[in-house]
């Protein structure tokens, strides 16, 4: 089934998920709006994939800048409905949770979840929320994580930000029922994108008074060769389509190159999970 509205919004599309996003979806006929934080990044993009991308510049946790974003994308719609968004925008922070800056876990939930729920707000109206707009409703598709139902060291800003969209995303669904306005998520595994790429690259320097420094430089390690292995963006991008097209889409998608992984740290026992990670990156306490 094709949507009968290839209109949609894309969060964060400068690179990653976002840009594969805007590559498949520009393919396949969308006409794609995509935020980016540098103007300069827009107009790359621009050049990339020519009049079917329109860039607009904000940050996703400055509420004044997306609305003002969603305005304009409504004012180049003509009085019609959005037929998508798809809040991609997000950070991968870490580290050890007692010794962590505070800050730190508030930018994860300030970009990952209120910036999600700032879009959303935003582009309400224009998904169908707003009446006087002609056109079928459009859809949300949330872009969560494997990391929304396990959970690994070092990573607790991260994680406690996907568990709480997959929350997110179901509540908003019920919600959004009496507009025709349905919200899926879809979360996939290891990335070849960018942010890992960050993570990795951080500097940890000032965990290695701790108890921590050991583990901390294997799950860099572990965190290094699983992206190597990480689905293309264009494969999320290909589930984003199907998820805004489909005539009854799955309310969660999951896309992992690695099922087994996943599946063992959902279905196992907690406590035997616990074991085989305290292992794997030295975190057994020393009697």
């Amino acid at each position: 089934m094709d949507h009968p509205n290839k209109t949609v919004f894309v969060t964060g599309v400068s690179s990653g998920i976002g840009w594969g996003a805007v590559k498949v979806l520009s393919g396949k006929g969308w006409r794609v709006f995509g935020s980016v934080r540098k103007a300069e990044d827009g107009e790359r993009l621009k050049a990339e994939f020519g009049e079917a991308f329109t860039p607009v510049v904000f940050d996703v946790t400055d509420e004044a800048a997306v609305r003002a974003g969603a305005d304009q994308v409504r004012a180049l719609l003509g009085g019609r409905k959005l037929g998508g968004l798809v809040n991609n925008a997000g950070v991968a922070l870490g580290g050890p949770a007692i010794y962590m800056d505070v800050d730190v876990f508030r930018k994860q939930l300030e970009v990952n979840l209120v910036g999600v729920l700032i879009a959303t707000q935003a582009f309400a109206p224009l998904l169908g929320a707003d009446p006087a707009l002609e056109g079928p409703p459009g859809r949300i598709v949330n872009i969560g994580s494997v990391g929304g139902r396990s959970a690994f060291p070092f990573m607790l800003p991260y994680h406690t930000s996907k568990f709480g969209l997959e929350g997110f995303t179901d509540s908003l669904r019920r919600e959004l029922m009496i507009f025709g306005i349905d919200a899926t998520l879809v979360a996939p595994g290891s990335v070849a994108t960018r942010i890992w790429g960050k993570a990795e690259q951080e500097d940890w320097s000032h965990y290695d008074d701790t108890a921590y420094r050991g583990p901390l430089k294997r799950m860099m390690g572990a965190i290094k060769g699983t992206a190597a292995k990480g689905v293309a963006p264009e494969r999320i991008g290909e589930a984003i389509a199907t998820q805004l097209s489909s005539a009854n889409p799955k309310t969660y998608v999951r896309i992992t190159s690695e099922p087994l992984r996943f599946l063992a740290t959902t279905r196992l026992p907690a406590r035997m999970v616990d074991r085989i990670v305290a292992r794997q990156l030295g975190l057994t306490r020393e009697t």
